[in-house]
């Protein structure tokens, strides 16, 4: 509104002591005289005027929500291209519109055009600003996760980076002399950082806890699995480091003899086992006695 209403105020110096008469040139290129008085025709002639220039302003912001909306591409500069717009509408009316003279209804009128003009165009960039910061919080937000995930950079680090990435963009996106702010967004940008660094740090002490606690399972196991060869060895004495294992089938019988030897104690074992495949390998076997067809042995050393 301040630049607003120095344009005014050099209008209305410039013509100062004009006559009681003023005369325009309307968008067709007929050159009009609007008497002292005949507000209504001067409200007419500055409204067609505004609307023409609305209209080709329209399509430059049609072309920018095109971009951010449909294709969902942050646009450089957009405040310095949002400003342009406007300062060109602004320029063009004062060009275009009749001059007021020393009527101060008309001056009034005047002002009021003026000011809807910027706001009819100052209205949908803003929108189209609300949508450019949000594509530029998404960016940051991916920024940062992918910062404090792939690289050993601590979160607070990442925050940091992506809060300056956000606010230099949002700067720039930012109308000159608007009332456009952004602080908002950032806002919700850092609380969006702080819930996945709180998350992400619960994660990581529960994962914590739990190798703690296998940790010490694995200890007491160690322990107990110790305490288990000190009793051994009390009772059965030091324990022989050779293990033997043995097992042979009586030929033709389905009698399995398995015996072993582990840590100085002896086992042996008995049992019936029919033999499948015996039909297979004959009457007698392989072998009518004692051989690898039907003698087993494995022998091992614990040092």
């Amino acid at each position: 509104m301040a630049r607003l209403t120095t344009l005014v105020s050099a209008i209305c110096i410039a013509y100062a002591g004009a006559s009681r008469s003023f005369t325009t040139t309307s968008s067709w290129g007929m050159v009009q005289n609007i008497p002292r008085g005949g507000d209504a025709s001067y409200s007419s002639v500055c409204e067609d005027i505004k609307s023409i220039i609305v209209e080709t302003a329209t399509k430059k912001i049609e072309d920018l929500r095109t971009k951010i909306v449909d294709e969902g591409a942050v646009v450089d500069s957009f405040g310095e291209t949002a400003d342009t717009i406007c300062n060109q509408a602004l320029e063009d009316f004062i060009q275009k519109a009749p001059d007021a003279g020393d009527d101060a209804s008309a001056a009034a009128t005047y002002d009021k055009k003026l000011s809807e003009l910027e706001a009819a165009l100052d209205a949908p960039l803003q929108v189209l600003y609300l949508r450019q910061l949000a594509l530029i919080r998404e960016k940051a937000l991916e920024m940062y996760r992918s910062a404090s995930r792939v690289s050993e950079t601590s979160d607070y680090e990442a925050m940091l980076q992506s809060d300056s990435q956000f606010s230099s963009k949002a700067e720039e996106a930012t109308r000159e002399g608007s009332d456009w702010d952004y602080s908002a967004e950032r806002s919700h940008l850092q609380s969006i950082m702080n819930d996945i660094a709180s998350t992400r740090k619960k994660l990581m002490d529960v994962q914590m806890k739990s190798s703690e606690k296998q940790s010490t399972a694995m200890a007491f196991l160690q322990q107990q699995q110790q305490m288990i060869q000190q009793l051994q060895m009390q009772l059965y004495g030091q324990s022989s480091p050779w293990n033997l294992g043995m097992a042979y089938r009586v030929p033709d019988t389905n009698f399995n003899l398995q015996g072993s030897y582990q840590q100085g104690r002896a086992n042996v074992q008995l049992s019936c086992v029919p033999d499948e495949y015996a039909p297979m390998l004959g009457a007698n076997g392989f072998t009518n006695g004692v051989g690898p067809g039907n003698l087993g042995l494995s022998l091992n050393l614990s040092v």
